[in-house]
């Protein structure tokens, strides 16, 4: 039986339900369709945008939807937060692949490599709701979509091109879309290019945030009778990019993916259709502290590289009313990096020596109808994992990995296998009272340590150290969530309430001789502690007439580190937003209020705790505009201003120095003025 607090999560289900904000799941002019029944999935389609202003990437993209925030190191690679959870706590596919960054330091999130203006549709997963996409997701599952798809009888050409411009960092951007074929056989290419400088923070300082970014996506595909064969490859390549959070910059970001995926939509014995794709990643990342920036010490470079196969094989399966989806998947990431030191022509460490990460997964996926409305979900997954660190023995100038894992947890780096099972229960109701539905779910999930996690190397004075753990236990989230979706025409409502404790969290923390740490002089390790999350999100609009509507959002998460009884470490405080838009089928208007409150939960102190928080964190309220003209059928143009009283604030999250693992805050842009212009053909 899961140790739920039922006292806490009933008080948190009636704040939820009882209160007066009005808040939405769609922001600006986001426009998202999904059923309710799926909430709080969110989908956002072909055509819609999920932010007013233009972003560098999917990562600053995202942090329009309520409940996900994004950790800021410069202008690009803006890394996701949901409930509380990032990096590998979430699961965020590129067209149905994994791309596994090339940085230690995570310069380089998955959505770093996914501008989001060449994807098709969004769909945001939040919490633990399916067992289709891997293991682990335990704060959720981000799947980002291009659609290639046959033309209609008669044309033969499809496409859109757009370009834009943002003043504060004198960011440039242009993509262009073409489709070409009929309805048996296609392909199409959509390619971008972003350059951007530095940006100037609300109290005119610059703030280190250029890179210039190109990237092309060519796809094709063919239909035959009831089979259907997808091919795509992706090149993304970033130059110049750089972070004003971090001791180093990236002269080098490259990512090629190869993808093919076929679906079979007639019957093959049990199955009703049946669904595979198979994927390659290939990831090569450069960091150092000199081409970039003027060099005050030592020149130190780290080249990585990232590699991964990925895949998924998966059939449907009727029974009755039941519909049950049963699957393989499997991901295979190769991890190397090292640092060398340019000024003494040496190696300094091996970061990620030699990793290798092997998970293969089978799942089965419930839905089934109960009575006349009602729907029971249901899903259960096994995932087995191997690691190893094949350089883990590699001598440097300095001291080998397998000396440092000694150095604090008495071991090396041996051969690891896990056995790890995760599921979900879910029944959604309609409501015979109220015109909508509700829903609970309950759900267990498993994530096994990443590279950083288990074998980073990283050496150094002690209290610059970062060192792996290869010893440690992968976390297991139970999770309870409860919610309703509300709808009387012109008044929506929303909210969800969630309750996650975890086992065996995987805490970045430092060297303090807690249990299992052999030594005290601060360096930054890793340790399992135990952890309870909690939170709410809620939502709604009110549309006024045909034109006027308000939307709003907000979005709270409490976390803890239970065996030590402190806070953990880069937890989003509070967070909403208020929008009134004006709409008319030619033209638009609109604004919307960004709010964040203080976070004074936080764990800035190195000798008694991680450290990992600069320190506590102001709360701010930021004022943005935006509207649009459509001068014809086939062109819009959109524009607006961000941060209209040019306001100097930042966001909570906040990432550490490259080389001494010091937390640096980086400040939000300022006042920005922005346009772009798009035409469909």
């Amino acid at each position: 039986m899961l140790p739920f607090p039922v006292r806490r999560l009933t008080v948190l289900i009636a704040a939820a339900l009882a209160s007066p904000v009005c808040v939405a799941q769609t922001l600006g002019t986001v426009e998202v369709e999904a059923a309710p029944i799926d909430q709080p999935t969110m989908q956002v389609d072909r055509g819609a945008v999920i932010a007013p202003a233009p972003s560098s990437d999917a990562g600053e993209a995202l942090r329009a939807v309520p409940g996900v925030s994004g950790v800021r190191m410069g202008g690009h690679g803006i890394d996701p937060v949901i409930r509380g959870q990032s990096q590998t706590q979430l699961n965020i596919l590129l067209d149905g692949a994994y791309v596994h960054g090339g940085c230690p330091n995570r310069m380089d999130p998955p959505t770093a490599y996914a501008p989001i203006e060449t994807f098709d549709k969004v769909t945001i997963i939040k919490g633990s709701q399916t067992v289709r996409y891997g293991g682990g997701g335990s704060g959720g599952t981000v799947l980002l979509e291009r659609e290639g798809r046959p033309l209609p009888e008669g044309e033969w050409l499809r496409g859109k091109m757009g370009a834009g411009y943002r003043g504060n960092s004198q960011t440039s951007d242009a993509f262009a879309d073409l489709s070409v074929g009929n309805q048996e056989t296609w392909v199409r290419a959509i390619a971008t290019a972003k350059d951007a400088r530095n940006y100037e923070d609300g109290d005119g300082v610059e703030v280190l945030s250029a890179y210039s970014e190109k990237a092309l996506n060519l796809q094709g595909g063919i239909i035959n009778d009831a089979t259907r064969i997808d091919v795509g490859i992706d090149l993304s390549r970033s130059d110049d990019i750089m972070f004003a959070g971090a001791g180093m910059d990236s002269p080098q970001a490259d990512a090629d993916t190869y993808r093919l995926r076929i679906r079979h939509d007639a019957e093959v014995g049990p199955f009703a259709a049946i669904d595979a794709d198979i994927s390659v990643a290939d990831v090569t990342h450069v960091m150092d502290n000199y081409t970039l920036r003027t060099v005050t010490g030592t020149r130190m470079r780290a080249p990585s590289t990232s590699d991964t196969i990925s895949g998924r094989i998966s059939g449907d399966v009727a029974s009755g009313d039941m519909l049950w989806t049963v699957g393989v998947d499997f991901q295979n990431n190769d991890r190397e990096a090292d640092r060398y030191n340019d000024t003494a022509n040496n190696k300094n460490s091996v970061l990620w020596p030699g990793v290798s990460i092997d998970q293969t997964g089978i799942f089965a996926e419930l839905d089934m109808p109960v009575a006349e409305r009602d729907v029971f979900k249901a899903g259960v997954r096994y995932d087995r994992v191997e690691s190893e660190a094949g350089r883990a023995g590699e001598a440097t100038a300095m001291m080998s990995p397998n000396a440092l894992y000694t150095m604090y947890y008495g071991t090396t780096a041996q051969p690891v296998s896990e056995d790890n099972i995760g599921g979900f229960l879910r029944y959604e109701a309609a409501l015979d009272s109220l015109p909508g539905i509700a829903w609970i779910g309950l759900s267990r999930s498993v994530r096994t340590a990443d590279a950083t996690e288990r074998y980073l190397a990283s050496n150094g004075a002690a209290a610059s150290r970062w060192v792996g753990n290869p010893n440690i236990d992968p976390e297991q989230h139970h999770q309870i969530e409860a919610g309703m979706d509300l709808n009387w025409g012109e008044l929506k409502l929303n909210g969800s309430v969630y309750y996650n404790e975890v086992s065996d969290y995987i805490l970045r923390d430092r060297a303090h001789g807690q249990s299992g740490i052999r030594l005290a002089d601060n360096a930054t390790i890793y340790r399992n502690v135990d952890a309870e999350l909690y939170g709410m999100e809620v939502g709604g609009e009110y549309r006024f007439n045909a034109n006027w509507a308000m939307k709003a959002s907000a979005a709270y998460v409490h976390a803890t580190n239970t065996t030590d009884d402190r806070p953990i470490a880069q937890t989003p405080p509070l967070e909403g937003t208020v929008h009134l838009d004006y709409r008319t089928p030619g033209w638009s208007l609109g604004s919307q209020v960004r709010i964040a409150d203080k976070q004074t939960r936080i764990d800035d102190n190195i000798n008694t705790g991680s450290g990992l928080d600069v320190g506590p964190t102001a709360g701010y309220w930021v004022w943005d505009v935006y509207g649009s003209v459509e001068p014809g059928k086939t062109t819009q143009v959109r524009f607006g201003i961000d941060n209209v009283f040019d306001e100097a604030y930042a966001n909570h999250l906040n990432k550490s120095n490259a080389f001494d693992v010091t937390q640096v805050q980086v400040n939000e842009p300022g006042r920005s003025v922005w346009a772009r212009f798009n035409w469909t053909f």
